[in-house]
């Protein structure tokens, strides 16, 4: 029995080896995207709003995170509060790497990618607080909107007023997180009580 497992597993790892060689051998596709910008914009534009997504896609996570792993009296409140803005955070991804594309560039590729890029820190912890998750989720929120408002900035640089108007969208409701966060948490003692 054990050795027809080893046999299966073996057969398994060699298609999954010849499967990547065969995909390393392929030509690659060509990505190029027509586009206004200069070369430089496009590179500097698609690498920013690339950052932006891996953050996007971290916080992601942490509000889902912290959506499935809150406890206490104020569950059912923040429970509901921490999915409705993991929705509205994830709603912001597919929108960022689709204007990535269209400046001419390339955007994210797998988990490994938005962890070599990701500016925001993920949390393992095996339990939060209540009163720190809305103060990390506060934090992080302030600190994607700085990200934001500094690719807005590049935006601006190169004239590229499609990425701004989708910024300044982004921008406004990650306020309004914030301001959400920031109220939940006022008076609040840290057991979350």
């Amino acid at each position: 029995m054990a050795r027809a497992l080893s046999s299966r597993k073996s057969t398994k790892t060699k298609s999954a080896t010849s499967i990547a060689a065969e995909r390393k051998s392929r030509p690659a596709p060509r990505l190029e995207t027509p586009t206004f910008l200069s070369s430089q914009a496009s590179e500097e534009i698609a690498a920013a709003l690339t950052a932006l997504l891996a953050d996007t896609f971290a916080l992601y996570l942490k509000t889902k995170n912290f959506h499935w792993h809150v406890s206490g009296p104020h569950f059912h409140d923040y429970h509901l509060m921490f999915d409705d803005q993991a929705d509205e955070i994830f709603a912001m991804t597919d929108p960022l790497a689709e204007r990535a594309r269209k400046v001419g560039g390339t955007t994210l590729r797998s988990i490994g990618h938005i962890g070599r890029v990701q500016r925001l820190l993920d949390n393992d912890a095996s339990y939060v607080e209540p009163a720190d998750m809305l103060a990390e989720l506060m934090d992080d929120n302030k600190q994607l909107a700085a990200f934001m408002r500094q690719t807005h900035d590049l935006c601006d640089d190169h004239d590229d007023v499609a990425t701004e108007s989708l910024l300044e969208e982004f921008i406004d409701q990650t306020e309004k997180r914030i301001w959400f966060l920031y109220e939940t948490s006022r008076g609040m003692q840290t057991s979350g009580h």
